[in-house]
């Protein structure tokens, strides 16, 4: 079915979210809490656009709206561009030391003293989006989860203690918008969430690329029996060699 963005007509399959859509057809909405690799949370609602329907309009989340029928979006009507701005301002009142904000306030015209006149915890980071739990739970593991309501609602590990669960395998790190996931690698450990897993390096160039747990994990997963361990680049160089050496035989 077609519907028209920003005036432009575009192609899209029913059940499709709209922020596909316009991702697919060049047609900018920012996000914070949306990852291509998990499905949509609708959590920092940066995305929201404007609907319009036989004369009707309304305000959906781009991110988990379905396209059902043949509709007209707008992504930058004024409507839109102050419900942004007043997110962003709300969000940066929440971490106002954090980098990504300050550029997203600096984007959307957000003022300091508007954020100022709020009580500020320069300490903060985290902006609650849940993209870490929901890639920690897709990764099988389960070891972070959001915890506690209101004000004091936060990311945390069970009990705040070390999770056994944890194979530091840091998707909640790299999923996360705001960098307020701390993850430390030394002296072949790696520190995360208050618990130091041991390096695993790579068997041909000895990188140290991922933990023994998380290896071990994504064995088992696979339902394959543990066999010598590459990093990403070795493991593409010996794919590469195994496929050379096919075609030279099939040229003996």
């Amino acid at each position: 079915m077609k519907i028209i963005i920003d005036g432009k007509v575009c192609e899209a399959e029913r059940g499709e979210y709209i922020l596909q859509v316009a991702r697919r057809n060049n047609i900018y909405i920012p996000t914070l809490c949306h990852s291509d690799a998990l499905s949509g949370l609708g959590s920092c609602r940066l995305c929201v656009v404007e609907i319009i329907d036989r004369g009707w309009s309304k305000v959906v989340t781009s991110c988990i709206f379905p396209i059902t029928k043949e509709v007209e979006v707008v992504t930058n009507s004024k409507k839109i561009r102050d419900i942004r701005k007043d997110l962003v301002m709300l969000l940066q009142a929440r971490c106002p030391e954090n980098e990504e904000l300050k550029k997203m306030a600096e984007e959307f015209g957000v003022e300091e003293d508007r954020v100022n006149r709020f009580k500020l915890d320069l300490s903060e980071n985290c902006v609650l989006c849940g993209l870490c739990a929901r890639a920690c739970e897709e990764m099988g593991t389960g070891a972070i989860a959001t915890v506690d309501r209101g004000i004091f609602k936060k990311v945390s590990t069970p009990f705040e203690d070390p999770s056994p669960e944890c194979i530091g395998c840091a998707a909640c790190v790299n999923v996360c918008p705001t960098n307020a996931i701390k993850m430390v690698d030394k002296d072949g450990e790696r520190e995360i969430w208050g618990k130091k897993l041991k390096l695993q390096a790579c068997e041909e160039c000895g990188k140290e690329f991922a933990t023994v747990d998380h290896v071990k994990f994504a064995f088992a997963k696979a339902g394959r029996k543990l066999e010598k361990v590459l990093c990403e680049e070795c493991r593409r160089k010996a794919s590469l060699e195994n496929i050379k050496n096919v075609f030279e035989g099939l040229e003996l």
